[in-house]
């Protein structure tokens, strides 16, 4: 059964004023901090700047109002930039939106099918490749504004978007290298402690955020000197002072069908930020969402924010830290960002017409920076070279190809070093009888234990029980007491074996069988073709009624 139960709802139960005074407090900060991220994460998008602004409004109410976690904040986010911008190159803007619908249905019927676990199953190796991968595109993509260089629509992927930047080193900016520069240094260097010894004026000016005071100065530089660089104005014309209307873009199977790839890639990155950043915050705040929950909560978002213009979103995890750190109490916080969004845009959004794009790419230089977990490459010398080759494919791919090829490949080479580890614990030994227990028939009864799985990728084990040149006892006794999986191919292995004895008289008996292995035997039918006195508690029993079997 749909189990739809935002957080909200249980937050609110002894909701009372002081903990509406932490979430104003908070909602109020993180909607300055979100301003100049989701303006900047636009642009790099490749869309209107005013298209993260309405998708941190709308998502960011959306995600809080009906998520599973007390206090994660979503809205655009950097991971989802070079993904953005490549499907806005290849399919345009239109057919974004409509990928990210499909996503945000997608996205729900994950959670209402309760699949939220599963994105937990993804390994760190290949999280950590592809954030690494997409840390670098954003950086690279930052680097014509950055310069200021006269290179509209540059290509999408790795190897295009260097050679444009290449042709087009020419064109450098200094004002543009200039504003970037200080930009990037006064984010790193801005005041991030509230030391409660300092004085009053200086703890008021350590809670501004740095990328606000980014903007306020280079927009003020830009202004008076009139600089000769790109601004949201020239290149956008502004923000508008309202939210968009409801519009319906066009819509058919045929277009749903060709944008499956982007649509599937939304989603399953949407789904990993999401998740990993509630359990970044699960951690903060000492709580515990509900993934499920999360996931539907993200799919209504990204289905509904695309009809008012808006991009793809999920959970960011900087906002969500600076959420708990300003002592947000419950998803009220996150509403109040969406308000505090909503009343800047309606009040000041003529004010963003002269912030320099350059100063942009300075903050997302910082963001690309942040977002990277870059000491795990230094640490890559540590762990094996199946991580390392996990890590460094998915890296590589998503840096030269596409996040989807690389997370695939990235999954299938993890999955196939497990099968090869389970394969590698699995092993077939024989068990010597003493001629006292088996009563001088020590060459008509052969005993064998079976440890660890027997699954598709051991049965390989089973081989030299199986050789049709073996020569058969006249009772096999498999112990299966370490035995701890078995799935459909490792029970028709054992079918095989039983087969192969009966046609030459011999029989098959199996000892100490657990739980889950039992199950399977039992549910197959197997149990009665083996007949059940065949299966004993121990290997002591297992003889004892192979002494029965040769005395038949």
């Amino acid at each position: 059964m749909l189990a739809f139960r935002p957080a909200l709802l249980d937050a609110l139960r002894d909701y009372d004023a002081h903990k509406f005074g932490r979430d104003l407090g908070a909602g109020v900060t993180v909607g300055i901090v979100a301003l100049p991220l989701a303006i900047a994460f636009a642009i790099a998008s490749g869309v209107k700047p005013e298209a993260g602004i309405f998708t941190a409004i709308i998502a960011g109410f959306l995600i809080s109002a009906l998520g599973g976690s007390r206090v994660q904040i979503g809205g655009p986010a950097g991971a989802f930039i070079v993904i953005i911008y490549g499907i806005v190159a290849r399919y345009g803007l239109a057919n974004l939106l409509i990928a990210t619908i499909a996503a945000g249905a997608l996205l729900f019927a994950m959670g209402a099918a309760r699949l939220g676990g599963f994105v937990r199953f993804i390994p760190v190796a290949v999280v950590i490749g592809f954030t690494n991968g997409i840390a670098v595109l954003i950086a690279l993509s930052q680097v014509r504004p950055a310069l200021g260089l006269q290179a509209d629509n540059l290509p999408a992927d790795f190897v295009g978007m260097l050679g444009g930047i290449w042709r087009a080193i020419g064109t450098a900016n200094p004002y543009a290298i200039g504003i970037f520069a200080v930009s990037l240094a006064l984010v790193v260097a801005w005041p991030k402690s509230y030391a409660p010894n300092a004085a009053a004026w200086r703890r008021w000016v350590a809670r501004v955020p740095g990328t606000i005071v980014v903007l306020v100065l280079t927009t003020l530089f830009v202004t008076l000197a009139h600089a000769d660089v790109e601004t949201i104005g020239s290149k956008f014309g502004g923000i508008p002072r309202a939210l968009p209307a409801f519009a319906l873009p066009a819509f058919s199977w045929e277009t749903v069908r060709l944008l499956l790839p982007p649509t599937i890639t939304i989603a399953l990155l949407g789904a990993i930020e999401s998740l990993l950043c509630a359990r970044v915050a699960d951690e903060l705040a000492h709580d515990r969402h509900d993934p499920n929950q999360e996931l539907m909560a993200q799919g209504v978002a990204n289905f509904v924010t695309p009809f008012f213009g808006g991009i793809p979103a999920t959970g960011t995890i900087a906002r969500t830290v600076t959420n708990i750190r300003s002592g947000a109490a419950t998803p009220v916080a996150g509403i109040v960002h969406a308000a505090t969004l909503l009343a800047i845009v309606l009040a000041a959004a003529p004010l963003a017409e002269n912030v320099p794009l350059a100063a942009l790419a300075g903050i997302l230089a910082f963001v690309a920076y942040n977002m990277g977990e870059w000491r795990e490459f230094a640490r890559l010398r540590r762990f094996n070279i199946t991580y390392r080759t996990v890590l460094l494919t998915t890296f590589f791919l998503t840096v030269v190809f596409d996040l989807t090829i690389a997370v695939e490949v990235g999954l299938a080479l993890a999955a196939l070093n497990f099968i090869y580890r389970m394969s590698s614990l699995t092993r077939v030994e024989h068990v010597p009888l003493s001629l006292e227990t088996v009563s001088g028939a020590s060459s008509r009864i052969e005993a064998h234990r079976v440890y660890g799985t027997l699954f598709f990728g051991a049965v390989g084990k089973m081989e030299g029980l199986l050789d049709p040149k073996r020569p058969q006892p006249k009772v096999m006794i498999l112990d299966l007491y370490q035995l701890v999986n078995l799935d459909s191919t490792g029970l028709d292995a054992l079918e095989k074996l039983h087969a192969s004895l009966a046609r030459n008289g011999s029989h098959l008996v199996l000892a100490g069988v657990n739980e889950q292995p039992r199950s399977i035997i039992e549910r197959s039918g197997f149990a009665d073709a083996l007949g059940r006195d065949n299966l004993q508690p121990d290997l002591s029993a297992a003889v004892s009624r192979a002494k029965v079997l040769l005395a038949d």
